[in-house]
């Protein structure tokens, strides 16, 4: 089936899900993937600091894994770790990356593989969760919150909406380099990629939605190659809640400390989310 269905007012309908899952695919994407190593920003660090000692030696469910860059990070905190991924080309790397680490090709919206209470710890980093449909996020949310023990903590990422990514448009981003050779070599690779972002992002514009509290855009991520959900601070902080989540902290990617009450988060561009499964009394 093609990835655009018409509509009757002749509008091409996309699926996220279809144009996300063919990026995630391509040869390109699992490469740069296998390049990325370290923390993405203060705030994951942060985030996952705030968490570490309360989880130590517990098992840990790593969603969305891409090609194995969390699990340098997560494992130190525990060797009882699983990382999923729903792409198999991403769990292919990861397995060549990670030998005798385990790894499955595993959607976040069926995590039926896995016992109920059975992780202390899980965390769907680098927005991946933007990338499932909006009616589909309160799957994850479940599914995550089924698997958490009580007292487990969840470490999840989303986009901002009222941050500056949400109008993205292709444009030429060469990092300064004084080295002539390595800096020439970034500008013809940036080059190199306009005219597939250009394209993405004329085709996949008509998908986009916005909405009060979150929009539906495509991302330029990946040569403007995936259409991405962006929420508010508030919405997915309440989204968490309604899956029975109680909100820890939420800190952006711009600092170490956490958000407080009230400020301006228009210059973050995404959030990371710590919420606990509330343990019975």
């Amino acid at each position: 089936m093609h990835e655009v269905a018409k509509v009757a007012a002749g509008v091409p309908r996309f699926d996220p899900d279809r144009v996300n899952r063919r990026t995630w695919q391509r040869r390109g994407t699992v490469a740069t993937y296998r390049n990325l190593h370290g923390w993405t920003d203060p705030g994951e660090q942060a985030a996952i600091g705030s968490v570490a000692a309360r989880v130590r030696g517990e098992p840990i469910l790593d969603i969305g894994v891409g090609a194995g860059r969390t699990t340098d990070l997560l494992r130190p905190i525990s060797p009882l770790y699983v990382g999923i991924d729903y792409t198999p080309e991403m769990v292919t790397a990861c397995r060549i990356a990670h030998p005798g680490v385990r790894f499955q090709q595993m959607d976040a919206r069926d995590l039926a593989t896995f016992d109920d209470g059975a992780f202390a710890l899980a965390v769907f980093s680098f927005n991946g969760i933007d990338s499932v449909p909006a009616g589909d996020r309160a799957k994850v949310l479940a599914e995550v919150h089924r698997v958490l023990r009580p007292g487990g903590l969840f470490v999840v990422s989303s986009h901002n909406r009222e941050g500056p990514g949400v109008h993205e448009r292709p444009a030429l981003h060469v990092p300064f380099s004084p080295n002539p050779l390595r800096l020439g070599w970034r500008v013809l690779r940036s080059l190199s990629s306009m005219p597939r972002s250009w394209a993405n992002h004329l085709r996949l514009r008509a998908a986009n939605e916005e909405h009060d509290t979150w929009a539906l855009r495509n991302c330029g991520a990946h040569d403007f190659g995936l259409l991405v959900v962006y929420t508010t601070r508030a919405q997915q902080e309440r989204e968490l809640a309604q899956a029975g989540f109680e909100v820890e902290a939420t800190f952006g990617n711009l600092g170490p400390h956490p958000l407080r009450e009230g400020d301006d988060t228009s210059g973050i561009w995404w959030f990371h989310h710590v919420a606990r499964k509330p343990a019975p009394h």
